[in-house]
């Protein structure tokens, strides 16, 4: 090896090492810790024993472990459920509506057979709650490609209309009459409450997500539909010609991420709530699209990303017991963990472009 060459693979190496791929993310990780522990001393708290504690509550032994599975499940469906159509260039904020139509629906079946043995309830319950979903992501699809409306702002108001029409039904027609006033449906019964694992509230919502996840990544990097995807969406008139539908691709992705966010909805509404009310589990979408976005829409790495930011969740409960904190810190900590990330993401970006 002459000098030059050894010279040329080292400049490569230490150009690799200062500018690589995980560059960006360890500064995130940074800066979010040193955001965090400033947030705490503003708040009179003594920042290092407190990041400490909130790392406790939600990884320190196996009981905040299991509560940040269960925080995660909600999460990584609602994450897969954008990160799918944002693979075919659509921006997708509807995860969060989507879930309550999951719950909405799942609930109206398991009340039409209510009195059913098991094996057949817990089939149709989420048999609806996935057609709920899957509906509420098809609409804004359909409304983009015969009407041309932003799938942004569609599944944006669609959120909301889910979160109201569960209200209605919680305080209106399916409000349980011996709830002395309490706007819910009434419980359960057996055969319709998921199977949960170790004594714990961890349930089968994140399987579901985890093989979602699996499946999602197999079919679109490794099979002709995922080709397909990534040809309609650098351009869909090239597609066509090859036979490719642009509008089929977008009521599938849309119907298909809608789906694995209601999933989510009545595994909440049936394990961890036992019934449907208000309430559900607002802000789950949102932090879903935070996740599905931070993994860069890669279906494997919303897995970890997703156990992390149930973690964050989880930790509220340590924040409120040791440090009186709102729980709506956690919030705070996740929104200044998304702008972290826009501006480390967006400095990366233009310095590695010029």
């Amino acid at each position: 090896m002459t000098f030059g060459t050894f010279f040329r693979n080292n400049s490569l190496k230490s150009r690799w090492f200062v500018s690589g791929p995980w560059v960006p993310a360890l500064i995130m990780v940074i800066g979010f810790v040193l955001v965090t522990m400033a947030f705490f001393a503003i708040n009179g708290r003594a920042p290092l024993n407190l990041f400490i504690e909130m790392v406790k509550g939600g990884f320190g032994d196996g009981y905040s472990f299991s509560e940040t599975l269960v925080k995660t499940s909600p999460i990584l469906l609602t994450a897969l459920a954008i990160a799918l159509p944002a693979r075919l260039g659509l921006i997708s904020v509807g995860a969060e509506g989507q879930l309550y139509l999951g719950a909405l629906f799942g609930t109206g079946a398991v009340l039409l057979a209510f009195d059913q043995p098991g094996w057949l309830l817990m089939p149709l319950m989420l048999a609806g709650a996935m057609l709920g979903g899957a509906l509420w992501g098809a609409i804004p699809g359909l409304m983009k490609t015969r009407l041309g409306v932003n799938e942004t702002i569609s599944t944006l108001l669609l959120n909301y209309v889910g979160i109201l029409l569960v209200s209605f039904v919680v305080h209106g027609p399916w409000k349980n009459p011996d709830s002395l006033g309490w706007p819910a449906t009434v419980e359960f019964p057996e055969g319709a409450i998921l199977p949960q694992f170790f004594d714990t509230r961890v349930h089968m919502g994140l399987i579901f997500g985890i093989v979602a996840a699996v499946i999602l990544h197999i079919l679109v990097t490794h099979s002709r539909w995922g080709l397909s995807l990534q040809v309609s969406r650098s351009n869909p008139r090239v597609g066509a010609t090859a036979g490719i539908s642009y509008e089929k691709n977008v009521l599938v992705v849309m119907a298909i991420g809608g789906l694995l966010a209601g999933l989510a909805g009545i595994a909440e509404a049936s394990v961890i709530q036992n019934r449907l009310q208000d309430g559900l589990a607002t802000g789950y979408g949102l932090t879903g699209f935070l996740v599905a976005w931070l993994a860069g829409q890669h279906f494997l790495r919303i897995i970890p990303l997703s156990i992390l930011m149930g973690g964050l969740m989880a930790s509220a409960d340590s924040l409120q017991l040791y440090a009186q904190l709102p729980k709506a810190s956690a919030d705070i900590l996740q929104a200044l963990l998304f702008i972290i990330v826009l501006a480390v993401g967006g400095l990366w970006y233009r310095r590695s472009s010029t």
